[in-house]
């Protein structure tokens, strides 16, 4: 139960991937929100394996490769913002004029997560305690409490995706509305670019 409950807090604390899905689901609508919440998910499964097999050790040891982690997540996180802000595309309910592959869509989303320090912080230290040392079925029970993480992060990320297709009708076609949606949006990827880069 405790790890269910702190996985939950975890996945429903707004952080890169839910902003991304939140921003794909107000641009492109529900089809680009569920693909993005696929990314977000998949983004999870290199934290899973690196926990799984022992980088976790490794990275604990070495801060090198930790801060090197880390300020990748923050040269992305600005990346994001800096392109968010720079689209000066409208939104349209009925065509997007250049529409993001769901291809690309997905890359995106599982850089954002692969990159996210909080899943690196949830699975390097934080999933292990949930394993005892002498357990014969660790690496088992390791793979199953990730795949419950993997299965709340996307019902979580589904949610606020379509949630924000919802809403997506009564934003478009208002370029005041849009314009500072996009701004918040980029501030929001730039604040946690700079409180990553102070953590």
């Amino acid at each position: 139960m405790e790890f269910f409950l702190t996985s939950l807090v975890v996945c429903v604390t707004p952080g890169t991937g839910a902003l991304f899905t939140i921003a794909a689901g107000l641009s492109q609508g529900t089809r680009a929100a569920v693909i993005a919440s696929v990314g977000c998910t998949l983004g999870v499964v290199p934290h899973m394996v690196a926990a799984i097999t022992g980088l976790a050790a490794l990275l604990n040891a070495s801060a090198v490769a930790f801060e090197t982690l880390k300020y990748l997540g923050v040269a992305y996180l600005l990346h994001m913002a800096w392109s968010t802000l720079r689209d000066k595309s409208d939104l349209t309910a009925e065509r997007e004029q250049e529409p993001r592959s769901a291809g690309r869509t997905i890359l995106t989303a599982v850089l954002i997560n692969v990159l996210n320090p909080k899943l690196t912080l949830f699975f390097f230290a934080f999933l292990p305690q949930f394993v005892s040392a002498g357990e014969p079925y660790a690496l088992l029970r390791m793979t199953e409490l990730s795949a419950y993480f993997m299965l709340m992060t996307f019902v979580v990320f589904m949610a606020y995706g379509r949630f924000a297709a919802a809403m997506r009708h009564h934003v478009i076609g208002r370029p005041r509305v849009v314009c500072r949606m996009r701004r918040t949006f980029a501030a929001a990827f730039a604040a946690l670019g700079v409180r990553l880069a102070f953590l």
